[in-house]
């Protein structure tokens, strides 16, 4: 995709009278030289590999370091038990954020959407809407399609990258990307789906990348469940007509500003953040032993 920013997506579907998924879709189409069926093809196995990540989930496998494993599972079984606030969607996208990013540090396979450190939240969001019916496939994937235009506008104004801008890089952006694609789903126009993105991404600014022990575990897997439960909120704040006083073009640019400006202690390194902190030292230093 060609885009470098959102509102040059917002004008291309207006001068157009076309959906922002189509214009996404032209403009990749434009670059990539792909056929559209080969494009939409392509969007299609993307999405079938995240539900094949959720559908093979193995709640008894845990992670080489014993970090992670199992979460997914508790979490289903304390919402069938009544034990947990927000109705079924909630519990839903909560269980699906910690499932996909389990496997991941499981080395399973997942998709990066954008990183893998943030593969979690996208599925999170659509796979609950997908099996209740509420979306078809090929509406899911346009949904994608969304997702992946202003994930795009982000790589090329700031960063995806949390060794280069932090975690608000990984899954800031993909809380960003499943906002907009969610109000997407709903009908939302792209100035919506662009408030829905600014929110969410606006929220995160700042969230720091400090990975305990230097794996894509602690706390990067709860964080998914918080950017998937901040596109939520974003994307019904932007449906419902709430705007955002910071254009979405401007708080990516924000975004980029801000983890330029982060100690590279809170930039992947393991050195900052919960990392530094005297259990994450002590974890780092048994795991060091083990090795």
């Amino acid at each position: 995709m060609s885009f470098l920013s959102c509102e040059e997506m917002l004008a291309a579907a207006r001068s157009q009278n076309i959906s922002l998924a189509e214009a996404i879709l032209r403009s990749d189409l434009a670059e990539s030289r792909l056929t559209e069926e080969a494009s939409r093809h392509a969007m299609h196995h993307l999405w079938h590999v995240m539900e094949a990540t959720s559908r093979e989930y193995d709640p008894a496998q845990r992670s080489r370091s014993g970090l992670s494993g199992g979460d997914a599972a508790k979490v289903e079984q304390a919402h069938q038990a009544g034990r947990s606030y927000g109705g079924d969607y909630l519990a839903e996208v909560t269980a699906e954020a910690l499932k996909t990013a389990e496997c991941n540090a499981c080395m399973k396979r997942i998709v990066a959407a954008p990183t893998a450190g943030s593969c979690g939240v996208l599925p999170a969001v659509l796979l609950p809407l997908a099996r209740a019916g509420e979306a078809d496939e090929e509406a899911i994937c346009e949904a994608l399609y969304v997702a992946a235009g202003f994930g795009q506008v982000i790589a090329a104004r700031a960063t995806l990258a949390g060794a280069e801008g932090g975690c608000q890089a990984e899954v800031g952006a993909a809380s960003a990307m499943a906002a907009a694609a969610l109000c997407h789903l709903k009908g939302g126009t792209p100035e919506q789906c662009a408030a829905a993105a600014a929110m969410a991404l606006g929220n995160l600014l700042g969230l720091v990348c400090d990975p305990v022990a230097g794996l894509v575990e602690v706390p990067c897997i709860k964080r998914n469940v918080v950017g998937s439960v901040n596109a939520v909120s974003c994307a019904n704040m932007a449906l419902a007509g709430v705007d955002y006083a910071i254009p979405c073009d401007e708080v990516i640019d924000a975004m980029g500003r801000v983890g330029s400006l982060l100690s590279p202690d809170l930039r992947e390194t393991g050195q900052g953040g919960l990392a530094a902190t005297p259990t994450g030292v002590r974890i780092a230093e048994r795991l060091a032993e083990e090795t």
